[in-house]
């Protein structure tokens, strides 16, 4: 059943976590598709691991709708969220409106996310206004790390702190629904999440969030060029159940032929599903995939 933002707070209520991957092709939004995960996020990572630039500035509006469009085609079951790029959204209200908009009617996608408080609080108010609904991220923001210091745990100093906080109310007040933490430290992330009335995801933020996002080419092993230290890559693991399956099959290529699981989508759906369960137990992130507070 597709999650609504109406069952994600029921879940957070039930202290259920909420799993959440990215994704930017047909393909492996079929393999999500076809798992028991929550949401997708079409990032603007996919600027990186699907069209090769060296870091997300680069990526456009067009680039995004085309890998929005290619995952809702694949995923029609999942709640589905557009990840706004650099330069869509900060200039002006009418910009994240018009831009968030293409999100929602050319490619299907159920919301949006943006990055930043401060200005960009006023822009997602306006986008929740237009009627789309926003999930805000802060702590580490990649479209802005320069102005960060580059790319860092966010949060360690009683200042950072204190600006997370305000961060997180100015975005409350504009009316999202969830926020994204990045980058941060376990604690911090904690108590943010307490006080927090919204639905608070982490990406590098400890356990103690109500939801857990990944890139899922970091799950898989596919980037080859960097992996942050949160990152799980789940493929060695489901490999011997894998092998296991194909070597009591009798014949390979006509299991192949029948089922189509005798190859990588049966492996990325193995490790998609082992990242789930492990976020529904609890027991992803561990300190292996955490940042020291």
């Amino acid at each position: 059943m597709k999650q609504t933002i109406n069952s994600l707070y029921e879940k957070k209520q039930k202290s259920e976590p909420i799993s959440w991957l990215t994704c930017y092709d047909y393909s492996f939004a079929t393999v999500l598709n076809n798992s028991e995960l929550d949401m997708i996020l079409v990032g603007d990572s996919g600027g990186m691991v699907a069209l090769g630039y060296p870091d997300t500035l680069p990526v456009s509006m067009n680039e995004m709708i085309l890998l929005s469009t290619a995952v809702r085609r694949g995923a029609p079951e999942k709640f589905i969220v557009g990840d706004m790029p650099k330069g869509s959204y900060e200039a002006s209200n009418y910009d994240a409106v018009s831009n968030a908009m293409r999100f929602v009617k050319e490619a299907g996608c159920d919301a949006v996310k943006l990055e930043g408080a401060g200005s960009m609080a006023d822009r997602a108010y306006a986008i929740v206004d237009a009627g789309i609904p926003v999930i805000g991220h802060i702590g580490l923001t990649p479209q802005s790390s320069a102005v960060l210091g580059g790319y860092r745990v966010v949060g360690r100093s009683s200042e950072e702190v204190n600006r997370l906080y305000t961060d997180m109310e100015k975005l409350a007040s504009s009316g999202v629904f969830g926020i994204l933490l990045e980058a941060i430290p376990p604690k911090t992330a904690m108590e943010l999440t307490k006080k927090s009335n919204l639905i608070v995801f982490g990406i590098g933020a400890g356990k103690f969030t109500h939801g857990q996002l990944l890139i899922l080419h970091d799950l898989l092993g596919l980037y080859p060029n960097f992996r942050p230290k949160f990152a799980k890559n789940f493929v060695p693991y489901v490999l011997p159940e894998f092998l296991a399956m194909i070597a009591s099959k009798d014949e390979i290529v006509t299991f192949g032929r029948a089922t189509r699981r005798d190859g990588l989508h049966e492996i990325a759906r193995m490790a998609v599903q082992m990242y789930v369960a492990d976020v529904k137990s609890g027991s992803f992130p561990d300190e292996n995939y955490s940042y020291k507070d």
